[in-house]
């Protein structure tokens, strides 16, 4: 047979450690299965993609003029900027069919891509709908794999979004909710398998070995986000919502050190975590809490594997984002989450750790304390049920991969 040629589709390239946990796990299962498939990537940022994994990789869209506002109110102005839009598109629409016509296999690996809270139907609704269309134009079959979904708000967007999984030979989705909020927007997917975050399915070479420290004293990694409140952007009210999470996060590790735990901050998001990372050191620092004594640790993170090594040097971990989370389950760690979206609710609870999810909005530190100092008392019955329940979903993620790799693509 010839060489497979297979295009990843989704949000890559923007140092969201997160993400690339998905396109690595992808990656790795792909050259297991398919070990002379050619693997491209269409993603949000191909030049960061192409630099750090060596990945061939195009722009999911058109990228904008400088200086091109959709906000302007002038009918004119406005007609002007939707003849340039236009144009760039079918440019963008012409490079994509050149892209594709020659590829087996469109595969959109995880990642909560059914969404328009943030881009609006012009956003990922779109760039999914028009790659989608484009990819079976080609005769290039489309796999969305384990993502997510909601929320969803414009008609269009769900017109956008409903038209590309229909287009896809096969579906599926990362937890029940996520299938059932595309249920309930009018796609019928009932036939649709549910499988894990692909994540999980990170190699096991990947993951550091456990280390013994010599230190009694538990360290807790103290996870940051740049979190401006549901919808909220950086705007007036956004930043009230910022300020008081960062308060709030800056008291939590004054308990910590205060009852002799040592802090290790950890970040998901290189380009936008870093700020707040930053904010909280100086939170503590305004407070008098000295910064150089060893207590906090606050180490650069650019790479998953960086991530995952300061994981590792963790005995519980609490965080906002939800592939450190993961990544922290899987080596065993004891969790707590700090909820923004029902994906930390729905993954908590199929854990066995309901109790240990917390909304990020109105967040209660001494509940968070209360239920902290719950969860350390619990850990010898926890960490084997964890390993246990990270395992089947390894096992099952593996049954997928077989599914979309083996026995779809011989069909």
């Amino acid at each position: 047979m010839k060489p497979k040629k297979i295009i990843l589709f989704g949000l890559f390239g923007q140092q969201n450690l997160g993400n690339d946990c998905t396109l690595q796990a992808m990656v790795h299962h792909t050259q297991k299965r398919l070990p002379d498939a050619e693997i491209k990537c269409i993603c949000t940022g191909p030049e960061d993609l192409t630099t750090r994994y060596g990945i061939p990789a195009f722009d999911m869209y058109a990228p904008p003029h400088q200086g091109e506002p959709w906000n302007e109110k002038s009918p004119s102005t406005f007609l002007g900027k939707l003849a340039s839009r236009a144009r760039r598109e079918l440019l963008h629409g012409v490079r994509a069919f050149r892209i594709l016509k020659d590829n087996d296999l469109l595969i959109v690996p995880g990642t909560g891509l059914l969404v328009d809270h943030s881009t609006g139907f012009r956003g990922y609704p779109y760039y999914l709908l028009k790659w989608a269309i484009i990819a079976r134009l080609c005769a290039c079959r489309v796999f969305i794999v384990s993502v997510g979904a909601g929320p969803i708000h414009h008609p269009l967007s769900k017109f956008f979004i409903k038209t590309a999984l229909s287009l896809a030979e096969y579906r599926s989705y990362r937890d029940a909710f996520s299938k059932e909020y595309i249920d309930r927007i009018g796609f019928k997917a009932n036939g649709d398998p549910v499988y894990p975050d692909l994540a999980f399915s990170l190699p096991q070479s990947a993951l550091p070995r456990a280390s013994k420290r010599q230190e009694l004293r538990l360290v807790v990694g103290v996870g940051l986000i740049d979190y401006y409140g549901q919808g909220s952007k950086q705007g007036l009210k956004g930043q009230d919502a910022y300020h008081e999470y960062i308060d709030k996060n800056g008291a939590f590790i004054e308990w910590l050190l205060d009852n002799e735990y040592r802090v290790r901050l950890i970040i998901g998001d290189v380009q936008y975590d870093t700020t707040a990372r930053n904010d909280v050191l100086e939170y503590l620092k305004n407070r008098g809490v000295g910064l150089g004594d060893g207590r906090i640790i606050a180490e650069s993170i650019h790479s998953v594997e960086d991530l995952l090594a300061q994981l590792e040097g963790t005995d519980i971990v609490v965080s906002p984002r939800f592939h450190n989370i993961i990544l922290a389950l899987m080596l065993n760690k004891k969790a707590i989450s700090l909820s923004y979206n029902y994906k930390f609710e729905s993954l908590m609870a199929e854990l066995g750790l309901g109790e240990y999810c917390f909304s990020i909005d109105g967040l209660d530190v001494d509940s968070l304390i209360n239920q902290f100092i719950e969860l350390e008392k619990k850990a010898e019955t926890l960490v084997p049920s964890l390993g246990q329940k990270t395992e089947e979903y390894r096992i099952a993620l593996d049954r997928q991969y077989y599914t979309i790799l083996n026995e779809l693509w011989r069909k």
